[in-house]
């Protein structure tokens, strides 16, 4: 694909996802499932074209700063902080846009820069000026956090004062363990999310040395930063504290550490990240053919998942199961998420059989392990046929809002960051 052609597609996906928080259109489905398409065709072409210059980039931030203006922006909060939030992105976009679009040899490191800044200066100005956010997602983590502190165990609290889920922590408990400190040490688990982001970017920024021993080219993925860290919803991601950046910093550090040849520590952040959140069991099939990475990691990541996870379920099998996979499988579809799912739902009145859309995501995943064991491709090749393997997990799932989608975005700019390693893809496990 071209440079422009992408950086268009980038801004686009991010601009549906912005104004689908909180809606549904069946404009949103039908651009998400190009979006879908097309990584799709990215990948089995295999196009030997440059995917994303530094003008390409600059290019997609001047639009999402345009975006991030004019595009419906759902937040929590009020008018004066609401205002200076979103014109801190907005600026913050047009500014690393103009340094991109008249690159010098520190251009990189400036665009990195500034778009950190940025984002510490929203993040801060969301969390500060939107205290207690009306979301359940926010009220489980911040009362789990207190939880633990007592040594209570989550999968038996109700939370009190939730506007949705009340009797029930849907996520794996890594969550509450890794965000906790934000609650204990600040009093609010948000500012842990934004630490976990800012680890995210230290890896992205490792990833795009040309070079390991190279620490002047730590920045060269200053832009790949900026347009992470500034994409259309950032604010709305940091306002409804949505725990993708927590994944993001484990997966991302799982490809620091295999493209540094010391894939055997990358079990670690691997195993941490698949102890958050359930849906990301659906990589580890993919990495368990990928030679660089190997079975045998794979196993050791599925066996270090499982330790990590067993105080809870020992403490009440009953309740986690129910938590983590019952409740899930048979909840409710949400009218405003942009899927497949729903747009047959909502247009058709047809509720589509949960053994249709498991056959829809188990035959992707077959068909992404058999590429990924013939091809044995390099690792920001890989990154985004994990990418498309949550893209398609989304589309076609009942439930899948901005933060999921956003996780695939991160994946793919994470390929971007990812220069020429010491790892090849044909190198043995």
């Amino acid at each position: 694909m071209l440079p422009a052609a992408v950086a268009l597609t980038w801004v686009g996906y991010f601009a549906v996802l912005q104004w689908s928080v909180v809606r549904f259109r069946v404009p949103i489905v039908v651009v998400l499932t190009l979006c879908t398409l097309a990584l799709a065709w990215w990948q089995w072409a295999r196009p030997t074209a440059t995917t994303m210059t530094e003008r390409s980039a600059g290019l997609a931030l001047l639009l999402s700063a345009v975006v991030t203006v004019t595009v419906p922006l759902f937040t929590y909060l009020p008018g004066l902080a609401r205002t200076a939030a979103v014109a801190t992105f907005a600026l913050g976009s047009l500014a690393c846009a103009v340094l991109l679009l008249r690159p010098g040899p520190r251009t990189a490191a400036l665009v990195g820069g500034v778009a950190l800044a940025t984002y510490l200066v929203g993040a801060v100005t969301a969390i500060v000026g939107d205290p207690a956010p009306r979301i359940d997602v926010w009220v489980t983590l911040q009362q789990a956090s207190d939880g633990l502190a007592r040594g209570q165990n989550m999968y038996a609290m109700v939370w009190t004062g939730s506007p949705g889920i009340q009797d029930a922590f849907t996520y794996l408990p890594w969550t509450a363990v890794l965000l906790a400190p934000g609650r204990w040490l600040a009093g609010d688990v948000r500012w842990a999310l934004v630490a976990w982001t800012l680890v995210a970017v230290a890896g992205l920024l490792l990833l795009g040395r040309g070079d390991l021993r190279d620490r002047a080219a730590t920045w060269s993925a200053g832009p790949v930063v900026a347009l992470l860290l500034l994409a259309p919803g950032t604010l709305t991601q940091v306002d409804q504290a949505w725990t993708e950046p927590l994944l993001l910093a484990g997966l991302v550090w799982w490809a620091v550490l295999v493209r540094q040849d010391r894939a055997w520590w990358a079990v670690v952040p691997l195993a941490l990240a698949c102890a958050s959140k359930q849906h990301l069991a659906l990589l580890l099939p993919v990495l368990l053919v990928w030679r660089p990475f190997g079975w045998r990691r794979t196993l050791a990541t599925g066996a270090l998942t499982g330790v990590l996870l067993l105080p809870w379920f020992l403490a009440g099998p009953s309740a986690f199961v129910h938590d983590t996979i019952s409740l899930l499988v048979s909840f409710h579809p949400i009218r405003f998420a942009n899927t497949l799912y729903l747009l047959a739902l909502n247009r058709l009145g047809v509720t589509l059989p949960f053994w249709l859309t498991g056959l829809v995501v188990l035959a992707t995943l077959a068909a992404i392990v058999v590429v990924v064991h013939r091809r044995q491709p390099d690792l920001p090749e890989l990154l985004r046929w994990l990418a498309l393997m949550l893209l398609v997990a989304n589309i076609v799932n009942k439930q899948a809002f901005y933060n999921q989608f956003w996780l695939v975005a991160a994946l793919v700019a994470a390929s971007w960051a990812t220069r020429a390693s010491t790892s090849s893809g044909r190198k043995a496990g």
